[in-house]
This record gives structure tokens, C-alpha cells and sequence, in this order.
């Protein structure tokens, strides 16, 4: 396991999953890629149809967002060698295409479900299903008291 792919969403608790993510990393010397992956951005108007932002500055203002979360993260890693990624569309067609450029070994997710059975349609799911490299499913502690 020299590659994990972790995607994380802007609302997900990360303390639990960077721990994990981080031991694993680091016993196995691996490297670890945090990927965010936001919806196609359209132009934002106002009330009276005024175009307020284009869709690529949408789309730039979400990108950097993600990436200023995504590296406020990096600090859990301590000396495991961390790269950000956002990209953009459906998030597990997003995250099979990251995981395949990337060379992943493996994919930590995190599901508010406990079982993949009961995850079913979901993105979880979906990546499980389709993915080439293994997957790990955690259900971080800020989602089980949920």
C-alpha cells in the first residue's frame, strides 16, 4: 500500500479519518492524496437574473475553498508526504477517475452507514462496487452519535 486516496467532503468530521489514514501511511511509507470533489459549477445570478459570478469563477472560488481545507488538514500527517486534489463532477465517477490517475492502492471513505449493504445507491457504494483498488470504509466518531 504505497498510494491512498482519501475523498472528503467540506462538512465531514476529519480528525478520526486523518488518524487512520495518517498510521497506516506512515507504517507502510505511503503517500497520501485528500481529494474533494464539488459539483460543476454554473454562474450565480441575483433575484433579477443578473449574472453576480461566471461559471469559472464559480467554479475558481469552490476550487480554492476545497484546497484551503483540504491543506489545513495536512498538518495531521505530520511526515507522510500529502498532495490536494479537487476536481469536479459526479463524486464517484470523480473518485474511480482520481483513484485510476493516481495509481491508488487503496480508498478510505467515510459513510454515515454502517454496513455497505445498507449504503446501497449510495457514493460509498458505488466506489466499492467499481473500484480497482481496495477500499476501506470508516464511519468516523462524529457520525455514530448521529
Amino acid at each position: 500500500m504505497k498510494r491512498i486516496l482519501v475523498p472528503l467532503d467540506l462538512t465531514t468530521e476529519p480528525d478520526a479519518v486523518t488518524r487512520v489514514v495518517a498510521d497506516a501511511a506512515r507504517g507502510a511509507g505511503a503517500t497520501v492524496r485528500l481529494l474533494h470533489v464539488a459539483p460543476v459549477s454554473d454562474a450565480v445570478v441575483d433575484s433579477t437574473g443578473r449574472i453576480i459570478a461566471y461559471a469559472d469563477q464559480e467554479s475558481a472560488r469552490l476550487e480554492a475553498e476545497a484546497l484551503d481545507y483540504l491543506r489545513s488538514l495536512e498538518i495531521a500527517f505530520d511526515d507522510v508526504p500529502v498532495e490536494a486534489v479537487v476536481r469536479f463532477g459526479d463524486p464517484a465517477e470523480e473518485i474511480l477517475r482520481e483513484a485510476d490517475e493516481f495509481g491508488a492502492d487503496l480508498i478510505v471513505l467515510t459513510t454515515p452507514r454502517v454496513t455497505v449493504s445498507r449504503c446501497l445507491g449510495g457514493t460509498a457504494t458505488r466506489v466499492w462496487r467499481r473500484a480497482d483498488a481496495a477500499v476501506m470504509l470508516l464511519k468516523p466518531p462524529a457520525l455514530i452519535a448521529a
